[in-house]
């Protein structure tokens, strides 16, 4: 079964993407003369906005289905190591045994 997404993963992107979008801003308003190029500075402010979110938005996703699959994997090996426990009760047999 497939979980849904988690809708706080959304926070670090805007996070990152307001943070990006004022420094970018800010950045290209301080290197022009004052009041000469607002519009440049918001067109920068808004491609570093989208650079930032989509970068942090990436390194969100990939970290969680890391995660996910470290999950999921442990439970595997939790699964696998007790059912061998629970299917042949009694002490363990020589491997040899089972051999023609």
């Amino acid at each position: 079964m497939r979980r849904l997404p988690n809708p706080w993963v959304a926070v670090p992107v805007l996070v990152a993407a307001l943070s990006g979008g004022a420094v970018g801003y800010f950045v290209t308003d301080a290197s022009c003369a004052r009041g000469s190029c607002t519009l440049s500075a918001s067109i920068v402010a808004a491609v570093v906005a989208v650079g930032a979110g989509v970068g942090i938005g990436v390194i969100a996703v990939l970290a969680l289905k890391s995660l996910d699959e470290f999950r999921s994997h442990r439970e595997r090996e939790i699964l696998v190591e007790e059912s061998p426990k629970t299917l042949q009760p009694g002490p363990p047999r020589d491997r040899r045994d089972s051999l023609p």
